[in-house]
């Protein structure tokens, strides 16, 4: 093949005079005739009012939520933690994040452009003291959304939010979970409190909301593996980040994929599964993590299963100067949500 001045020729005849929006692939037509006004324009993504993924923001009274497919919000609360706080902080570094996606070439799709999703604000808390009260209203939330036909992919705050959401999305019977994490989450009760970060799928299960035998834990390390033979007790699958290598990915997808099988799936994201290089902004760090290459590579390999729900979790800004953390938490986000626009329960357009 040689490069000749008829080849040049041909595409200044093809592309000058083109724009951003101008595509000849029938399939990045549709995708840049989603995006792009007339002439290329999009808007400037550090300008407007910040929202998660860039989402159009709706008014937290719920009078549109009918119309959503799928609802991101915050749960801004901590009161959960065992170590460093600042995940309160989460939802609003996520959402001062002004560039992931909007195209997600791995999956092919435009989450925010091809579905109904709208950034709903925050869970409307009754009390920032009140751990139990937290959950009461994040169940409460989600419950409404649910009632709505809306599916909830929900921004911590610390992993205790989880449980809550487990009863809300959990409360016609068990569903299955993909749970990606350093720690399984699965401790019980710490100096007389139960729904701490450290427990809450164990409560899940007790409550009879989740199935065990149908949940992947995927990342797990660190020195306190002892505390969680709840998980092995129960019947989950523990995958440990030491037997994660990239040949071996594709047998863990599949692994997750056999776990969780075709039923009702709640996809919950730790960012410290993450090793802390990639985010050292979380309150419970662990070396030896997952990397962001292969965190997205697990979380696209989920494409097709019936993902009703989901959440990214412990993004504590105040110890990241370098806003990786909030960056990558921000684009685990999108990958959640890009793996929803193919549940096959999703609400239709």
């Amino acid at each position: 093949m040689t490069w000749t001045p008829a080849k040049l020729t041909a595409l200044k005849d093809r592309f000058d005079g083109c724009d951003g929006a101008d595509m000849f692939t029938p399939r990045n037509r549709e995708i840049a005739d989603r995006i792009f006004s007339s002439g290329g324009r999009r808007p400037a993504p550090y300008a407007g009012i910040p929202s998660l993924l860039d989402a159009p923001l709706l008014d937290l009274n719920g009078a549109e939520w009918q119309e959503l497919q799928i609802a991101l919000f915050g749960a801004p609360m901590d009161l959960g933690v065992t170590n460093r706080n600042g995940a309160r902080f989460g939802p609003r570094a996520l959402r001062s994040i002004e560039r992931v996606g909007p195209y997600n070439d791995a999956l092919d799709c435009a989450p925010i452009h091809e579905m109904r999703v709208a950034d709903i604000g925050d869970v409307p808390f009754q009390s920032r003291f009140d751990l139990q009260q937290s959950h009461r209203d994040i169940e409460s939330h989600i419950g409404r959304l649910i009632d709505a036909g809306v599916a909830p992919l929900m921004v911590g705050g610390d992993h205790s939010v989880s449980h809550p959401a487990l009863r809300a999305v959990g409360r016609q019977g068990a569903v299955g979970m993909i749970h990606i994490d350093a720690h399984c989450d699965t401790a019980g009760s710490y100096e007389g409190e139960k729904f701490h970060h450290g427990g809450p799928f164990r409560n899940a299960v007790l409550d009879g909301v989740l199935d065990p035998e149908r949940t992947i834990q995927i990342g797990i390390r660190g020195a306190a593996g002892y505390i969680w033979e709840f998980s092995e007790i129960s019947g989950m699958t523990i995958v440990q980040a030491r037997d994660i290598s990239e040949h071996k990915l594709q047998d863990i997808i599949s692994l997750a994929r056999e776990t969780v099988g075709d039923g009702p799936t709640y996809l919950s994201f730790d960012i410290d599964s993450l090793d802390p290089a990639f985010a050292p902004g979380t309150g419970t760090p662990e070396v030896g993590g997952l990397t962001t290459r292969e965190a997205m590579t697990l979380i696209r390999g989920m494409k097709g299963l019936d993902i009703i729900g989901g959440d990214v979790v412990e993004v504590a800004p105040a110890y990241d100067p370098t806003t990786n953390t909030a960056q990558n938490g921000a684009q685990m986000l999108f990958e959640i949500l890009s793996v929803m626009q193919f549940s096959p329960s999703l609400k239709p357009l």
